[in-house]
């Protein structure tokens, strides 16, 4: 039967069937197109709200949205220059996945770009930024969070196999994680973090000691200074410059060459009234890796400006090749900064310097020597000698001899009496000046082989020679008080710490000379043990021994009581991971 007969042309068939069949070809098209400008636009929307800025392209017909966004290099905001957008979080954080480090204001700088082909708005990923460890831990104390001691002894152990979510940071009541381990899908084989804050967390601010930083006290005041200097130097120039109105005009050449000399005066008198100032105030320096970075004086204010970190002269305690200054400073200010409560310290003290530290390499000899001890407070290390019996015996023999002598010139006639007996005090005569000479060698050689023993005597451990020394400076207060330190009884071991660092600060040749002692100490202990040469040298600048001993003993034992403690842990993960992903 043909369409004809059946009462349906071509055209009829084309119409009702074939129509609606292009039509059901060409839907899947249109809901591709319409999915995808809506996803396009949410996406757009999700942007614009991060306030993200990115190249959008779309491909209607494949339901394919590519994005590129920028990867960035964050560093938190300084914190002296910017505090409105250090302390606050950023108003508005992105929410798209991998943005949590939108929560904070940082200083960006891009590096790249990352190209995702997504097909939902729920796909997209905002990449992840890269920070230093270090700069991203010291922020979060900075504001008041709590490290995890769980979680860092964690990281140290199993590193990127660390569980995902595994808190680092909490927040200040302890409740809430504020940085824990994130999915390592975008870290590229780097350790990936991811952040949360609430502006309710912030409990520190601007006056508030920053990590990294200390504080180092000045000695105590033991007399007001009253500059008398000063006036007496503004008197003279105003003395000079009324006296002018009235000096003859041949005498120009001299009022200056007065008017210059004043000048000169009133600048040195105002440099040493700095100075002065300097020695009462609190001096806060900031310790990095690298050492020393800045010191500036607080005068008594807590609170911190940029513009005088470095306004006092550091760079006789800078870390440099060839120079052990800024080694011996940073470490010290380390021990001296790192307490029970300290978490996080940036400079790591070298393993040589702790194992000196922890050494036993003082002979308590030496310190005999040098009056610091007493002889029965030591093990027995010198040979003794009986030397009043030995006097008495040498009296005896020669009283013996002279009253033999005597017996046997009595005996005689009268001229040979008389040349026998001065013969005999002649004779007497030389054997006293030999028995001098040789008690004198007998001393030398005694002093020489007790200085011997001396050296070859046990040794001490740093803390007991510090204790001693420390009981030697104040029976000899003015011998500390001539290299300018205060070892006021009142003034526990790590208070007089603090005022040697601060005098290291602020005058280079104390630092240069403390520090030689420390080489030279450190020297001997290296290389076998004390040589005549050095105790010599300590014999000469035994104040500034006694000094050093001090500082090596707070070594020995913030190393000591910090072993397996959080700020190790912690110190360990910094050490392995500078540069970390945050997202």
């Amino acid at each position: 039967m043909s369409s004809t007969d059946s009462g349906y042309s071509p055209t009829d068939i084309i119409t009702y069937i074939g129509i609606p069949l292009a039509v059901l070809g060409v839907l899947p098209i249109l809901y591709n197109t319409v999915a995808t400008l809506a996803a396009l636009s949410k996406i757009k929307r999700m942007l614009r709200h991060g306030r993200l800025t990115a190249l959008t392209r779309s491909d209607v017909v494949n339901r394919v949205i590519e994005v590129e966004l920028p990867r960035y290099a964050v560093t938190p905001c300084d914190r002296f220059a910017e505090t409105e957008l250090y302390w606050k979080p950023a108003r508005q954080p992105s929410s798209i996945p991998g943005g949590s480090w939108t929560n904070f204001n940082w200083q960006t700088r891009a590096i790249g770009a990352k190209t995702q082909r997504v097909e939902y708005a729920d796909q997209l990923r905002q990449p992840q930024v890269d920070v230093a460890f270090d700069e991203l831990v010291a922020y979060l104390l900075d504001l008041g969070a709590v490290p995890d001691a769980h979680g860092w002894k964690l990281l140290r152990s199993t590193g990127l196999w660390t569980p995902m979510g595994c808190s680092l940071m909490k927040s200040p009541d302890g409740h809430f994680n504020a940085l824990a381990i994130a999915p390592l899908d975008d870290s590229d084989g780097h350790l990936s973090l991811k952040i949360s804050w609430s502006p309710d967390w912030t409990t520190r601010d601007f006056s508030s000691l920053p990590p990294y930083w200390i504080r180092l006290p000045p000695p105590p005041r033991t007399k007001p200074v009253e500059p008398t200097e000063v006036n007496e130097a503004a008197d003279s120039v105003e003395g000079a410059s009324t006296s002018q109105e009235n000096i003859p005009t041949e005498n120009v050449e001299k009022t200056k060459e007065k008017d210059q000399g004043s000048l000169r005066k009133e600048f040195l008198d105002s440099i040493q009234k700095q100075a002065e100032k300097n020695s009462r105030a609190t001096l806060t320096c900031q310790i990095s890796v690298g050492g020393l970075v800045s010191a500036m004086s607080q005068d008594g204010v807590a609170v911190f400006s940029s513009a005088n970190l470095q306004g006092l002269y550091i760079e006789h305690l800078r870390i440099r090749p060839g120079r052990t200054d800024g080694v011996w400073f940073a470490s010290v200010a380390t021990a001296y900064g790192t307490t029970s409560q300290t978490v996080l310290w940036n400079y790591k003290i070298p393993d040589e310097i702790l194992n000196f530290a922890r050494r036993d390499t003082v002979p308590c000899g030496v310190l005999v020597l040098l009056g610091v001890v007493d002889e029965s407070e030591t093990p027995q290390w010198a040979t003794n000698y009986n030397t009043n019996q030995e006097a008495s015996e040498l009296f005896f023999r020669r009283s013996q001899e002279q009253r033999l002598a005597v017996q046997a010139e009595s005996r005689m006639p009268p001229p040979q009496r008389e040349a026998a007996a001065r013969e005999r005090m002649h004779r007497e005569m030389n054997e006293r000046m030999q028995d001098m000479r040789d008690r004198m060698r007998l001393d030398n050689q005694r002093r020489e082989t007790r200085a011997l023993e001396a050296l070859q005597s046990p040794k001490w451990n740093t803390k007991l020679v510090a204790e001693h020394n420390l009981r030697w400076l104040r029976q000899q207060p003015q011998r500390a008080a001539a290299v300018g330190v205060n070892v006021n009884e009142s003034l526990a071991l790590r208070d007089i710490v603090g005022t040697i660092l601060h005098r290291m600060v602020l005058n280079g040749e104390f630092a240069s000379s403390i520090c030689r002692i420390l080489d030279l100490w450190k020297a001997w202990a290296d290389n076998g043990g004390m040589r005549r040469s050095d105790f010599e040298a300590l014999a000469e600048k035994q104040e500034l021994f006694a000094l050093a001993s001090l500082l090596v003993a707070l070594v020995r034992d913030t190393a000591t009581a910090h072993e397996g403690t959080l700020s190790l842990d912690l110190q360990e993960c910094l050490r392995m991971w500078k540069i970390v992903r945050l997202g």
